[in-house]
């Protein structure tokens, strides 16, 4: 039967899920443009202005969770419109803002717990309750490739806004943007209406509470291997975004290189969710994620251990993109399998967490490197050396011991 019949009446909640991710990984990933005019105008410094998405990327990390467990309670649809708001007022308040309070509160608190009701945890929970598990591996990926295309949309519409008529209006612009989350996020929430699936793994952990939901799976040791994994997975990917700007203008490359590689980057991870996607539907979900580890650390050394060029730096890019967000959609494929779905939300929340663990390690930690040693040689060698050896464990784990449905924790 053709994919398109099989999810015509699923469409409108993915399509809604979609749009709600897109918009909200692009603008978040688009706030950087707002940097060097908004700090210059305030009289704020850019560590101010980057403590503030160090502040949102914690409490995106830590909310996570909490928010997956109150979908359990009051539905995806009250807290996907709940986050939505948030994004509004998170973006309102820094395009009013005359000081670093309100990016940080705007920018930082706002926007973070936004992102827990609006991004990548909820919307593949809602995708993955709206499809057949014969389809599901592969419309994850077909979701998760519509969140790598909102920057595309998103940066120069506030780039143009903020050239044009300043950042303020740029920042207001996205307001007008978050705004379009609302009906997303209401068509998303249709997925309340889809009774959960009859199995006995769902039925299982269902009946739990969420203390005994995230107790059953931090026992289960497949859960606990990827959710390390997933850390370094967070290291590696937010020292890249962070640093290699700076890299560059090291290397003494032009800074526009910086910009084109993030777009090579934005166009793969397009193909690579797709692709792993559809991988995932035939092949172990858990020892693919390990693979992708492996091939990102060996692509991170090839790419430092050899002079910086344009065409190295443009390669690197698209190599990197096709390895990037393809984790999302094995990973909530993964949590699904082993937890069924009632509070897939809340554990994918958890392992995520533990991600942006990771990321803060490699956003600061190398800049700390960077510090202490005039390079970022050490850095980069720390990253490879931990990814090869999450990605080989992950890979051996999966592959002698399959993961099996939880054994019931009580509180």
């Amino acid at each position: 039967m053709p994919l398109l019949q099989v999810l015509r009446p699923a469409l409108p909640v993915l399509i809604g899920a979609s749009v709600m991710l897109t918009l909200s990984m692009g603008l978040r990933q688009s706030l950087g443009i707002f940097m060097q005019p908004l700090t210059h105008d305030i009289g704020i410094s850019v560590s101010d202005f980057t403590l503030a998405v160090a502040v949102q990327n914690i409490a995106w990390g830590f909310l996570q969770p909490l928010a997956g467990a109150m979908t359990v309670r009051y539905g995806f649809r009250s807290i996907m419109m709940a986050g939505a708001l948030l994004y509004m007022a998170g973006l309102a308040l820094m395009a009013s803002a005359h000081g670093v309070v309100s990016i940080m509160i705007g920018g930082g608190i706002f926007i973070g717990a936004s992102l827990a009701c609006t991004a990548t945890a909820i919307a593949m929970s809602v995708a993955t309750r709206a499809v057949p598990e014969a389809v599901r591996s592969t419309v994850l990926g077909i979701v998760s490739a519509a969140g790598s295309l909102g920057a595309l949309l998103s940066a120069p519409i506030g780039q143009v806004l903020s050239d044009g008529f300043g950042w303020r209006v740029g920042l207001a612009g996205f307001v007008v943007l978050a705004l379009i989350m609302i009906p997303a996020a209401w068509f998303a929430g249709r997925v309340d209406k889809i009774p959960l699936p009859r199995s006995s793994t769902s039925e299982e952990i269902g009946d739990a509470s969420a203390l005994t939901a995230a107790k059953t799976a931090f026992s289960n040791a497949s859960f606990v291997v990827m959710s390390c994994a997933f850390m370094v997975c967070g290291m590696q990917l937010v020292f890249l975004t962070t640093h290699l700007p700076s890299y560059l203008a090291i290397c003494g490359l032009d800074p526009m290189l910086s910009a084109q590689t993030l777009g090579m980057i934005g166009g793969f991870n397009v193909l690579g969710s797709l692709f792993f996607g559809w991988a995932g539907q035939r092949w172990n979900k858990l020892a693919l994620l390990g693979m992708i580890y492996i091939l990102r650390s060996l692509t991170l050394a090839w790419y430092f251990m050899l002079p910086a060029t344009p065409m190295s730096t443009l390669l690197f890019g698209a190599i990197m993109g096709f390895l990037w967000l393809g984790v999302s959609p094995l990973a909530a494929g993964a949590i699904a399998e082993m937890f069924g779905l009632r509070w897939q939300a809340m554990i994918q929340g958890l392992s995520f967490m533990v991600h942006q663990l990771g990321s803060f390690l490699g956003a600061y930690g190398g800049g700390l490197l960077y510090d202490a040693l005039g390079s970022y040689t050490v850095a980069w060698r720390i990253g490879v050396a931990l990814g090869l050896a999450g990605g080989i464990v992950q890979v051996t784990f999966a592959l002698i011991r399959p993961s099996q449905p939880p054994t019931l924790r009580t509180a």
